[in-house]
């Protein structure tokens, strides 16, 4: 999730998985199982303030991650924690000259605004499950199917996502399993060899990919 801005919040935690999902994985898939064990155990580090996640997602999008690392730093200097109230109260202008669009601007108010007056209720989000969560996220304006897909794998923990929508998710299988292309037929196929644990295997699908 290379424009997720990892640095809005302080308090940082790691994705967890362990023996059981590795396990598994390697046990329905021999390729998949030899790279995890030449790449070893991966850290990711993951954001469980949904609200905040979400605002980072969309300051980062189409923007280097060294650029949205200084977007974040100038939110928290401008509003201090981050909140839906924070946000909402404050007016596009003021957060657009924390350095991003007039758009984005607007996106991060709307979604501060939906929280605060109860369209969204991010508690919630955690008791639905994945599909019902992406839908609810994807009706915000700036968020869309991939980005709600990050956030149920880096805010959620959700164990069984493999975005289509994800570039270097599908550059990486090619690289596994020696493809020049890979069709949706074909990511399904491998989608669901690795379930219930898609996640995990993301994980070691963007390490193969930059390999």
């Amino acid at each position: 999730m290379a424009n997720q801005c990892q640095q809005i919040r302080e308090m940082k935690q790691l994705f967890q998985y362990g023996p059981a999902e590795i396990d598994y994985l390697k046990k329905r898939d021999k390729k998949l199982g030899a790279a995890i064990d030449e790449i070893g155990m991966i850290e990711r580090t993951v954001n469980p303030d949904l609200f905040t996640a979400l605002v980072a997602s969309v300051a980062s999008q189409q923007i280097s991650a060294k650029a949205a690392e200084t977007v974040c730093a100038r939110l928290e200097d401008q509003f201090g924690i981050i909140s839906p109230e924070s946000i909402a109260s404050a007016t596009e202008e003021e957060i657009q000259k924390c350095g991003m669009s007039m758009r984005k601007a607007g996106y991060i108010r709307g979604i501060g605004s939906a929280v605060t007056e109860g369209r969204l209720d991010l508690s919630a989000l955690r008791e639905l499950p994945d599909n019902d969560v992406i839908s609810q996220l994807t009706a915000l304006n700036g968020v869309g199917v991939w980005t709600a897909e990050m956030l149920l794998i880096f805010s959620m923990e959700r164990q069984d996502v493999v975005s289509w929508g994800d570039l270097a998710i599908r550059r990486g299988m090619m690289r596994l399993y020696g493809k020049e292309t890979i069709d949706r037929a074909a990511f399904e196929r491998y989608r669901k060899r690795y379930s219930p644990y898609g996640s995990v295997a993301s994980l070691y699908l963007w390490e193969i990919s930059h390999q």
